[in-house]
């Protein structure tokens, strides 16, 4: 008896230390001492904290596998989505192309009532770099947003839906215009306006926020509603990145339908810096949508790290999805969190803590990932 005792003692000691050996590098990370750290997770649920971090796991024959570890992540907990919803918008309209033949990403077209020829590939550069308001729009004109919430639906890509354009006047209005397409074979088609499904209010968790929101000029004491709002929980945020970045992991029917050039195209312009997209430096510095790592810097990201992402930021909540590569220290993941930073609770006040807390604490987080990645 005192014989199997024993065996079982030395069986427990061997289990706990082996599970001790297979670190959480995202809870050693929350658990960080560092104050931009410290200042979010000392009241994590104030600051509506989700994360989804993504061990990047290869065979000796190169073939990926993911190992997820996720904090308070929770679909029906609503976030506001801001600006990600612009990165399945950029890739589903190079995916509506190639139903249209004669057409690439360098095909221009018009929109009804803007007499400017846009191009493709010249607008999806602008939602990365800059993360533009007007180019994304300018591309949900043409996707359509039945289009764009059954093919995210019919790829597994849910819960999700963008029923508003990103900042634009009538941004709810479900008919988008009639488009003419300029052909590469130097035909014309013209596109009518789409009547799309009328939106339906969201009847999820946290849909409405804070003690108050301007209207006008006037404080309104009341929650914000965001029951009609854009839905794109970071879940699904984030299995887009696994599509995008690693696409031969899933099915078929899964994948996003795009040539190897497009495809390539897409993750170019997402690790791309303002400055190689020609936008002024001063400005548009290379953290301005790289929160993770250098959101909280003005530094240069050097040229061994290349950050493959898609931000958010408004109403407070700050958003960012990236997959991160450094292949001269062999170091790569995936990462996506929101947090919202609105202290005195009021929506529609520009008074949000983006500077002093959002983008430090993203910051401080992507690099302490980075760090203990690099240790492995």
């Amino acid at each position: 008896m005192k014989i199997c005792l024993k065996f079982i003692i030395l069986i427990v000691v061997f289990m706990e230390f082996g599970c001790s050996t297979k670190k959480n590098i995202l809870q050693e990370t929350l658990a960080s001492d560092n104050p931009k750290i410290k200042n979010v997770m000392s009241n994590p649920e104030a600051f509506e904290l989700q994360i989804i971090y993504t061990q990047i796991l290869r065979d000796k024959n190169n073939k990926v596998s993911f190992k997820d570890f996720t904090y308070h992540l929770n679909a029906d907990n609503y976030y506001y989505p801001a600006s990600t919803v612009k990165f399945p918008i950029a890739i589903l309209a190079l995916e509506k192309l190639n139903t249209i033949e004669n057409t690439s990403k360098d095909t221009q077209y018009t929109i009804e009532g803007q007499p400017e020829k846009l191009r493709f590939s010249e607008e999806i550069t602008k939602v990365f770099a800059v993360s533009n308001n007007d180019a994304c729009n300018n591309l949900l004109e043409f996707i359509g947003f039945d289009y764009l919430n059954e093919s995210m639906k019919n790829k597994g890509l849910s819960p999700f839906r963008v029923s508003n354009r990103v900042s634009a006047p009538d941004a709810g209005n479900p008919i988008t215009k009639p488009i003419s397409l300029y052909k590469d074979d130097n035909t014309i088609v013209n596109l009518p306006a789409i009547q799309n499904k009328p939106s339906v209010l969201l009847t999820i968790n946290k849909l409405k926020k804070g003690i108050g929101y301007m209207k006008e000029d006037k404080l309104v004491n009341e929650p914000f509603d965001f029951s009609n709002k854009n839905y794109y929980p970071l879940e699904t945020l984030h299995n887009t990145m696994k599509r995008i970045v690693f696409p031969e992991v899933f099915k078929e029917s899964e994948r996003f339908n795009l040539t190897p050039k497009d495809r390539e195209f897409i993750l170019f312009s997402m690790q791309n810096v303002p400055k190689n997209a020609g936008y002024d430096p001063s400005i548009y510095y290379d953290g301005y949508c790289k929160f993770f790592m250098f959101g909280d810097t003005k530094e240069n990201i050097p040229s061994n790290i290349k950050i493959y992402n898609k931000v958010g930021d408004a109403y407070g909540t700050m958003i960012d999805c990236a997959y991160i590569v450094d292949k001269e220290n062999n170091v790569e993941f995936i990462v996506s969190a929101t947090l919202l930073v609105n202290k005195d609770g009021v929506f529609n006040d520009d008074k949000y803590e983006y500077d002093s807390v959002g983008l430090p604490f993203l910051g401080e987080l992507g690099r302490q990932l980075y760090a203990k990645n690099l240790k492995k």
